[in-house]
């Protein structure tokens, strides 16, 4: 007899329905087909403990099972529950009315537990969009379906529950969510705190109007001076994630399996990947691609920590992702893309003994191994990092200072009011929502400047051999300083304080 069962592959951040066909016939054996990776191949295993640890079994016929469309390879244990339910069906252990209305994907133990599966907010969206009546899955994953409306979601323990549901009608508890709730009673901010920041002032006014502009941007100083401090606190200041956002987010950490049984993620990421870190791993693929580092960092934070001891073509495949805010992986057989708009803060030492540009200590490298330092990271690399900033260590005084510095909280509302102009900058646009993804068009539009201005960044331009990139960079970050201020026109003071934010580019920065 032939039954059909439905379940679902995630490629990139988009699922594809999969239909499971289960027939069974006279004779015996075990045949499944249709592009199945070892661990769907192991499948009968775990099924035949499962059935027969709650009462049934896998009979002892031909048992055919193709997974439709058979070209598109299968991968994953997140089958195990909808063949399971296939044989159950095919063989008239259960009853299969209703069978063709729900999507069914689940890890089975041997015991019958489900184990949770990877990729439930992108399934459940597909499932909705191919008018199916529910979803059932693992219990731990439910919540994260549920954010998908118009869509039945069941989360259960055991396979006993879904058996009982189609064979004796007895009624699984349906798992509701009111999304928005859910976002908001999940909106909070990082514990890190601006306010424990003591000094670095210049460094704060940096870290703003990277906030601000969706800048990307590099600390440069010696060990103890705060990069890695500043660093972790920058997500506080950032502006809270919308609900579109938050639901971008939790779809590409759901392809991986990291959304916690809360389900939507109303924080924005922070990744902090080390450097021994791949290619593969920072920037998504292997032969079943997987989103990476800077995939998992979409509408958040990516640091890079002591920037020149990442392997120099590990950031080099950095590049395009960070223009084009998204990285295509592709294979002989598909292409898949994942969204990558990210902020980048990197830091690093300004040589290889760290203390070049600390007063108060001995070069003790020559300009030669500086160079060679530096050289790690490529211009191209260099030029799409908007802001280039010098940290300098604390002095005694600052630090022993008890006076309470600016809160993240006072910060973020100057970011906030700045990102609502950019806002309705581009409210016109689907594509560029902040200052730091303007096009050149959008560029040479919003960022008209006087004669006065144009002379000084000419004249910077010539004395540093600043690349139009870096021009480009200028512009924007001056386009940010005067939003902070909440001035239409971009003036002297703004490119000139954009132009100190240009530190690698400067003749002489090596001594």
């Amino acid at each position: 007899m032939l039954k059909k069962v439905f379940g679902s592959a995630v490629f990139g951040v988009e699922a594809t329905t999969v239909t499971v066909e289960v027939n069974t016939d006279k004779g015996v054996g075990y045949h499944l087909v249709g592009l199945p990776d070892n661990a769907i191949k192991e499948s009968n295993f775990r099924i035949a403990a499962a059935l027969q640890n709650n009462g049934y079994r896998i009979p002892g016929k031909k048992i055919i099972i193709n997974m439709s469309p058979a070209d598109l390879r299968k991968e994953g244990s997140a089958y195990d529950l909808t063949l399971a339910i296939g044989i159950l069906a095919s063989t008239d252990q259960i009853k299969s009315d209703d069978l063709e209305k729900y999507v069914i994907m689940g890890e089975l133990s041997l015991d019958g537990s489900l184990q949770p599966i990877k990729g439930a907010l992108p399934i459940a969206v597909k499932a909705r969009e191919e008018g199916f009546k529910g979803f059932i899955l693992p219990s731990q994953n439910a919540k994260e379906a549920a954010i998908v409306d118009n869509l039945e979601i069941y989360g259960i323990d055991n396979i006993k529950q879904v058996i009982d549901f189609f064979d004796s009608g007895e009624a699984l508890e349906q798992t509701i969510i009111n999304t928005r709730e859910e976002f908001e009673k999940n909106l909070n901010y990082p514990e890190f705190d601006f306010s424990d920041v003591k000094g670095q002032e210049g460094i704060k006014r940096c870290m703003e109007i990277a906030a601000a502009g969706g800048h990307n941007i590099i600390l440069i100083g010696p060990p103890g001076a705060g990069k890695t401090m500043l660093a972790k606190r920058l997500p506080s200041i950032l502006p809270p994630m919308t609900l579109h956002e938050a639901l971008e987010t939790t779809k590409i950490h759901s392809v991986v399996g990291r959304v916690k049984e809360t389900g939507l993620m109303a924080q924005r990421p922070f990744r902090s990947p080390h450097h021994t870190i791949s290619n593969v791993a920072l920037v998504g693929g292997g032969s079943y691609p997987q989103p990476g580092e800077i995939s998992l960092s979409h509408n958040g934070v990516l640091f890079l920590d002591e920037l020149p001891e990442f392997k120099r073509e590990v950031l080099e495949v950095m590049r395009q992702p960070l223009e084009d805010r998204e990285v295509t992986i592709s294979r002989a057989k598909f292409t898949v893309t994942y969204p990558s708009s990210f902020m980048l803060v990197a830091s690093m030492n300004p040589s290889p003994g760290g203390y070049f540009n600390d007063p108060n200590a001995p070069v003790t490298s020559s300009p030669a191994e500086m160079q060679r330092y530096l050289s790690k990271i490529s211009g191209p690399l260099l030029d799409r990092i908007d802001i280039h900033i010098e940290v300098t260590p604390v002095p005694f005084e600052k630090l022993s200072d008890d006076r309470k510095s600016e809160t993240s909280v006072e910060i973020r509302q100057r970011v906030m009011a700045a990102r609502n102009i950019q806002t309705q900058r581009f409210a016109d646009s689907e594509k560029v929502h902040y200052n730091a993804q303007m096009n050149t068009k959008q560029i040479r539009k919003h960022c008209v400047l006087d004669e006065p201005s144009k002379q000084l960044l000419k004249t910077a331009m010539e004395r540093l051999n600043l690349s139009a990139r870096a021009y480009d960079r200028i512009l924007k970050v001056s386009r940010t300083i005067a939003d902070l201020e909440g001035v239409e026109a971009i003036n002297g003071a703004h490119i000139s304080e954009a132009i100190q934010y240009r530190s690698l580019d400067r003749d002489g920065w090596l001594g």
